[in-house]
């Protein structure tokens, strides 16, 4: 099920205009996304052999979400660099060091869409830009869309989950070290991984 507009199919005439499911339409509004049910995550070649992978444990955003026309849809993520996991806490800490992330002195990464499409069915583009460490530079994320439920709390979500990469060293990531046997401890290609629940803001008065 397309999030976004659908084309009708009847016979076109003077007055056609595209048929919109009320289904998907029902989905127009703003949303919060929902931390305990939401991943922002990452994956780095170690070493030329292996994969480390690790998140962000706490983040916040916001969706504006149109099901008629998705290039009005928008995108607005926080995310905290002090709360990156990978599972091993002196690795943790060289990451938020001045070495890398330098969390201190730049405690958040944010991403601020500038626009969104339709790809082909369920699947979105969202572009925007990425900052960090006060680079600012455009990214696009590719999205799939999960669906939409009414959770037992009566909370109305949507879901999305998707990535994209990036060059670390674009936003000033640069430590690396060389190994003996040639090659690098880290690589410069880093994939961001998302999956993000999401839920619907009351209307507001």
């Amino acid at each position: 099920m397309a999030l976004f507009n659908r084309k009708n199919t009847t016979a076109p005439t003077t007055t056609a205009t595209l048929a919109v499911d009320p289904a998907l339409a029902a989905l127009t509004g703003d949303y919060v996304i929902d931390p305990a049910h939401s991943s922002i995550g990452f994956t780095v070649r170690h070493a030329m052999v292996t994969n480390v992978r690790g998140s962000f444990g706490e983040h916040e955003g916001t969706l504006k979400l149109d099901g008629a026309n998705p290039s009005n849809s928008a995108a607005s993520i926080d995310v905290t660099i002090a709360s990156i996991d990978t599972g091993i806490a002196d690795r943790d800490g060289h990451l938020v060091s001045g070495d890398f992330f330098d969390a201190e002195a730049f405690p958040l990464m944010s991403f601020r869409s500038t626009g969104a499409e339709q790809l082909g069915g369920d699947t979105y583009r969202v572009t925007g830009d990425l900052t960090i460490k006060d680079v600012t530079r455009p990214l696009s994320i590719d999205l799939e869309f999960n669906g939409s439920a009414t959770d037992v709390y009566g909370n109305e979500r949507v879901g999305f989950e998707g990535g994209t990469d990036i060059l670390r060293s674009d936003w000033g990531l640069t430590w690396n070290a060389a190994l003996e046997t040639g090659g690098v401890m880290v690589s410069d290609k880093v994939k961001l991984n998302f999956d993000i629940s999401a839920i619907k803001a009351a209307p507001q008065a």
